[in-house]
């Protein structure tokens, strides 16, 4: 994906917002959230829950975002901002204290950050939903094109309140390169690094070098694709707490799993 040119952007730029987000019309077609878990292991507590997206008649991720192309792609990013925060709030996420609620963006359909926020802030008003309780992912799969572009939306995010993380992290093109550039406040180990970790000391090894890192930058570490309690404890003897898999729970769209 390319870095927003005029065919994605026809000039005069005009943001979206909350109401023609939830127009499934205007994109082209539609789609619901499902929202997994990402447990606190060390309070027992639910720490966030990732928005993901599904189709609405069950197809996958990789579907649904098969249908999204340089024309409809601001739209669907802002869209999947909105539609997350109805979901999260319809399922009682708010009835959780202090649980942050994940959404995934991408950063090559975003303008200017504090013009392409507009829907989200519009969305976070009409259902009540705190702004310093959304996290904002940004994939580390997908190529950035443009480092400082990224930065940009990072420093608004935080701006505006929103806690930042780079998703995928060790499965992508820039790696630690990516994390030299700016430091968000949450890191998510990508599954390549975590499944069956607690057989393997090379994956072991190279975690705990990356909680190193985390833990002098100040950032917090997610660790991804959890399946066994053996992944879990040696994540946990390696300084994880927070922790997102099938083995706490599987993406829902109709209830929040609890711990």
């Amino acid at each position: 994906m390319g870095i927003a040119s005029q065919s994605i952007f026809p000039q005069p730029f005009r943001a979206v917002g909350c109401a023609e987000c939830r127009n499934a019309e205007a994109l082209g077609f539609d789609f619901t959230m499902a929202l997994q878990l990402i447990v606190d292991i060390e309070e027992r507590r639910p720490f966030a829950y990732e928005a993901l997206v599904r189709g609405c008649n069950g197809e996958s991720a990789g579907e649904v975002l098969g249908w999204v192309n340089d024309s409809n792609r601001y739209r669907f990013d802002q869209a999947c901002r909105v539609k997350a925060i109805e979901q999260a709030a319809n399922l009682g996420l708010l009835d959780i204290p202090d649980c942050l609620l994940s959404i995934n963006f991408l950063p090559n359909a975003v303008y200017r950050a504090e013009t392409c926020i507009r829907a989200t802030l519009e969305a976070a008003r009409r259902f009540a939903f705190p702004q310093e309780r959304l996290m904002f992912e940004v994939t580390e799969g997908e190529r950035i094109h443009d480092a400082e572009h990224l930065k940009q939306i990072f420093t608004e995010y935080g701006r505006q309140g929103f806690t930042t993380a780079i998703d995928d992290f060790g499965a992508g093109y820039s790696g630690l390169n990516l994390l030299a550039e700016f430091q968000p406040d949450i890191l998510k180990l990508d599954m390549a690094l975590t499944r069956g970790i607690d057989r393997d000391a090379v994956r072991q090894a190279i975690v705990a070098g990356i909680v190193l890192v985390a833990q002098r930058l100040g950032i917090r570490i997610i660790a991804e694709g959890i399946e066994s309690a053996g992944e879990r404890d040696a994540l946990l003897d390696l300084g994880i707490r927070y922790m997102q898999g099938f083995l706490f729970a599987r993406p829902q769209t109709d209830r929040l799993c609890l711990p």
